[in-house]
């Protein structure tokens, strides 16, 4: 077997020419066969004893053609990029020049390559401060949170709906008079305010006495998921069940014992404030990571193959589809109900995954500039520590290799990164920074 490695007119992309001896493609060709035999039916010969010519006379030559050659192919093609040291990032682009029995396998395999980056300065990036502070009032917000958590549920029977009620309802929807799908529900709980209906008719419950009945118009939005329905006006049959107002706790000592482990209020509060400056802290330091990275990133010269953006979108693809079946959901009813599709998705994740990526090149070509590496014993603490996090034995995580070299990879990075910032220059920041309420 031959191979021959050229670059192409393209950058970051080389393309491999093989060429594999008849007598191989034979071979492979004879074991495709023997794990095939069984689906082929040939009169004369009972079902998957029809020797291999016989089966090729009576559905043609190249019968086994395709299968041979993904059986063949794909060894070959990653040894040559082994032996080649080629950093492939994409998929092959395969085109076959020659396939037939009896002949040499000919075929090349055009694939992009992992890009140069050109380091810009790194060293002695100016950076503002970010600190966040805890209030008063974010303690006291924090407080009403858990509040509205521990609020009783009481009855109300003196007034009509208000604000912030709990109503138990009933209602049927209807458009030019025809009832529509999933537009009724008997004994439906809706908070007043919670804007989880269709915008205006929350609104219209406000004022609602007990066992009335009316008639609510509201139009649903241009956007609305459900095309059927979207931009059009509906008219709601409601009937008005019970009314529940929410009590809250009164905030004093015996609220902290019920809801913590503390016995006073001023504890509680302590402690809600510790935590929440703790939660700061992890959110500036990650915000200054990000801002350190896109920093250097901006300093740097690279460019990144179209075949490292799609895996990184393909990476992210997966990531919606998990997080959809913890919901129960799949892409397919995510777009129906999005209004999206597939490509325009993916179109949207371009920026990021590009960014993604050019801070990963940027990273590892920082690690390997300065030549960062995590030593033996660290690496042997941080695998003992993900033991005991996951109540796994110690030998059992040690041995693992693969594992291994996952948490070396990992703190490298984390070793850069810490790099950078100890070389950063940090300044105060022009403007007082904003608490994010989010």
């Amino acid at each position: 077997m031959s191979v021959k490695v050229e670059n192409t007119d393209n950058k970051n992309e080389v393309k491999l020419c093989f060429e594999v001896e008849a007598e191989k493609f034979e071979t492979a060709m004879k074991k495709v066969y023997s794990k095939t035999a069984k689906y082929f039916t040939i009169p004369g010969f009972r079902k998957g004893k029809a020797p291999m010519n016989i089966v090729e006379k009576h559905y043609g030559s190249e019968i086994f053609y395709e299968d041979t050659f993904n059986e063949l192919v794909p060894d070959i093609y990653d040894e040559a990029i082994k032996e080649n040291k080629i950093e492939a990032v994409s998929r092959p682009n395969i085109d076959i020049t020659q396939m037939e029995k009896g002949k040499n396998l000919i075929f090349t395999a055009i694939v992009q390559t992992k890009p140069e980056v050109k380091i810009g300065k790194y060293k002695g990036i100016e950076l503002e401060k970010i600190e966040y502070t805890v209030s008063d009032k974010d303690v006291e917000h924090e407080l009403g949170h858990m509040a509205e958590h521990n609020a009783r549920l009481m009855t109300v029977e003196d007034r009509p709906v208000e604000k912030g009620d709990l109503t138990v309802i009933d209602f049927e929807g209807f458009i030019d008079g025809v009832p529509f799908e999933g537009g009724k529900a008997e004994k439906h709980e809706l908070e007043i305010g919670s804007n989880t209906f269709i915008p205006g008719f929350e609104d219209q419950i406000i004022g609602m006495k007990l066992e009335e009945e009316k008639d609510i118009t509201v139009a649903f939005p241009e956007d609305y998921f459900s095309k059927e329905l979207a931009g059009k006006k509906a008219i709601f049959k409601v009937k008005l069940h019970e009314i529940k107002k929410k009590e809250l706790p009164k905030m004093d000592d015996e609220f902290a014992k019920d809801v913590s482990e503390f016995d006073t209020l001023e504890e509680l509060k302590n402690s809600i404030k510790e935590k929440m400056q703790k939660e700061n802290e992890e959110r500036a330091k990650y915000e200054t990571e990000n801002n350190v990275i896109e920093a250097v990133c901006k300093e740097v010269e690279v460019d990144i193959p179209s075949g490292m953006i799609d895996t990184e979108i393909d990476n992210m693809v997966k990531d919606v589809e998990q997080r959809l079946q913890y919901q129960g959901l799949n892409l397919e009813q995510y777009y129906s109900l999005s209004g999206k599709t597939q490509t325009t998705m993916r179109d949207e994740m371009k920026e990021q995954a590009e960014k993604t990526v050019k801070s990963r090149l940027v990273l590892e070509a920082i690690i390997k500039e300065e030549k960062i590496e995590p030593e033996e014993k660290e690496i042997e603490e941080k695998l003992k520590e993900m033991a005991k996090n996951y109540n796994k034995p110690e030998e059992e995580i040690l041995k693992n290799d693969s594992l291994k070299e996952y948490v070396k990879e990992n703190m490298k990075v984390e070793k850069a990164i810490d790099m950078l910032l100890s070389n950063a220059k940090m300044v105060a920041k022009k403007k007082e920074q904003a608490q994010d309420k989010k």
